[in-house]
């Protein structure tokens, strides 16, 4: 099984969801967090002087899929995502050992 972990922009969320749902990843876990790149913040005008904001609002998706889905998956991400502009995001792929139910007990490896 694979991680898949998507920082995307807040406003990407609702079209990143529903390709996944439509793809037939439906479970995830979403966080807001806060975080820079390549972009490293942006500049803004306030009160006639100039602010400089480093860490910009975004969404985190997590979703633990198949290994032989992985690839897909980014796919689907990466096109929902998508507006062309510094700031899309970055997609991380990360190995899952196990995965346990906590209800059932049930695993999966």
């Amino acid at each position: 099984m694979k991680l898949i972990k998507a920082i995307i922009r807040p406003e990407r969320f609702e079209f990143v969801k529903r390709a996944l749902e439509n793809a037939g990843a439906f479970g995830m876990t979403v966080h807001e967090v806060t975080g820079r790149g390549d972009q490293k913040g942006i500049s803004l005008q306030y009160r006639g002087g100039t602010l400089v904001v480093d860490l910009i609002p975004k969404i985190q998706v997590e979703v633990v899929v198949k290994e032989n889905d992985a690839e897909r998956i980014i796919g689907v991400i990466r096109e929902a995502a998508w507006t062309g502009k510094i700031g899309d995001g970055r997609i991380f792929l990360i190995p899952v050992e196990r995965s346990i139910k906590v209800r059932t007990g049930e695993e999966e490896t």
